[in-house]
């Protein structure tokens, strides 16, 4: 069978649309700006179908199950899981604020800051608790819960409907199978979208370089350094080490799900990639109701670079403060932090806003600091992006490893490209990587008879 050439691939045009983009937004900043439509309506098209396919694959999976205590165990493995990596990453920022020392020598720059541009997060801040996550989880109404910014809800909907059609006997499987049925037109609906992705990337990034002069940022770039260097850290040593410990590399996981790195490099969102990165580790063989459970929960319990990201910042504005932190106070932000790391996921500088909350507990750092970070924090959001997604997906195959879903050959196997017969769902296989499944075994077989 004849290959495919190397600029039908998604990989190859993303990248065509993210070097266009830059080259457009550095030499015709005015049009680079008013391009930032094209990414918005990409990014749109792609949050349309994430409450629908995220309620289908886990009501799907629930529904399926025969023993509902392992339910109820998957959950507390994965919050156990995340729990701890996000203690990890909060740490890690604080660590590389303390080392790299970035805020230090900003402070006459901190004395100009107005506070009119902080004060949007300030009104959205407060200290973090119980209720307000609670709040977040329960929505007001069924329909509610797919317009939500958060994927909490949906999950929430999606359990009960799945226990529901679980204890309905006869009557739930049909259910089960209208459901499955609706979510193969969900896939289908992500495919056609998702050919759009180049045109996507090209909008945003133009929109990225035409509108921020880089050079005006130079006096932040330790702080640029710092946050990408720590993320990259976490990602090759923490991550790399649970893979390892999962029964796979984590750098043939990366080069499996290559094309939606650029897609999330290119929109600077993790969101736009959650039907495809669904897809690709259900057909690794994790079970629907991991893959549905673990995956869209990470997004609210588990966002790596955020919270990598919200230590740092905090840290950071201490130092451009000439603020101090005693031993009991850098203990008492890592505690506020990681409960403010839960929730928020898809909130419109949600970020920002758990920062502002975070500075609410230490009086000493003035709210309009806040403005130091908005001039790069664009910088930073593709990184904060892509570390959230590689964690997810590394999560969501350790806990698959853990319940017995999957072996390690047969993972190994999976990442290499080989045909894994144990996955189902291959309904939701683009086109495109069944014909490239097909030249393998194809210019396998011509070997054999040769």
């Amino acid at each position: 069978m004849k290959r495919r050439p190397w600029y039908t691939g998604l990989y190859a045009q993303t990248m065509i649309g993210i070097v266009l983009g830059i080259a457009v937004g550095h030499f015709f900043p005015k049009a680079g700006v008013a391009l930032k439509p094209l990414g918005d309506a990409f990014i749109s098209l792609i949050q349309m179908m994430i409450g629908p396919l995220i309620f289908g694959i886990l009501v799907q999976g629930i529904a399926s199950m025969t023993d509902m205590k392992k339910l109820g165990r998957l959950g507390l493995k994965t919050l156990a899981y995340f729990a701890a990596v996000s203690a990890i990453t909060l740490i890690m920022g604080m660590l590389a604020a303390q080392i790299s020392h970035a805020g230090s020598g900003l402070s006459l720059l901190t004395g100009s800051l107005s506070a009119h541009q902080a004060a949007h997060f300030a009104v959205h801040a407060g200290t973090p608790g119980f209720d307000s996550w609670l709040l977040e989880l329960i929505p007001q109404t069924f329909v509610g819960a797919f317009v939500h910014v958060s994927v909490l809800p949906i999950v929430l909907v999606a359990v009960l409907c799945g226990f529901a059609m679980a204890r309905m006997g006869e009557a739930g499987k049909r259910a089960g199978e209208a459901v499955e049925l609706a979510t193969k037109v969900f896939f289908g609906i992500v495919r056609i979208i998702v050919r759009l992705a180049p045109i996507g990337a090209f909008g945003a990034m133009a929109f990225t370089v035409g509108a921020y002069d880089l050079a005006s940022l130079s006096s932040l770039a330790k702080l640029v350094v710092a946050f990408y260097a720590v993320a990259i850290l976490f990602v090759v040593l923490v991550l790399g080490i649970i893979a390892r410990l999962s029964g796979f590399s984590l750098f043939r996981f990366l080069a499996y799900i290559k094309d939606e790195l650029m897609i999330v490099v290119g929109t600077s969102s993790s969101e736009t990639v959650i039907p495809d990165m669904i897809r690709k580790l259900r057909n690794l063989g994790s079970a629907d109701s991991t893959v549905g459970l673990v995956f869209p929960m990470g997004y609210s319990f588990n966002n790596a670079g955020a919270n990598i990201y919200m230590t740092l910042a905090v840290f950071f504005l201490a130092q451009a403060n000439s603020v101090h932190f005693t031993f009991g106070q850098e203990m008492r932000i890592l505690l506020v932090s990681l409960v403010a790391s839960t929730g928020g996921a898809g909130v419109p500088g949600g970020v920002f806003v758990k920062v502002a909350a975070m500075l609410s507990v230490v009086p000493q750092i003035p709210l309009a600091s806040l403005a130091l970070l908005l001039g790069v924090d664009k910088l930073m959001s593709e990184c904060r992006a892509l570390a959230n997604v590689i964690g997810n997906g590394v999560a969501t195959l350790a806990v698959s490893r853990w319940e017995g879903e999957v072996d390690a050959p047969q993972l190994r196997r999976a990442l290499r490209g080989e045909p894994n017969p144990e996955a189902g769902d291959q309904f939701s296989q683009p086109a495109t990587t069944q014909v490239q499944e097909q030249t393998v075994i194809a210019s396998r077989s011509t070997r054999s008879s040769g």
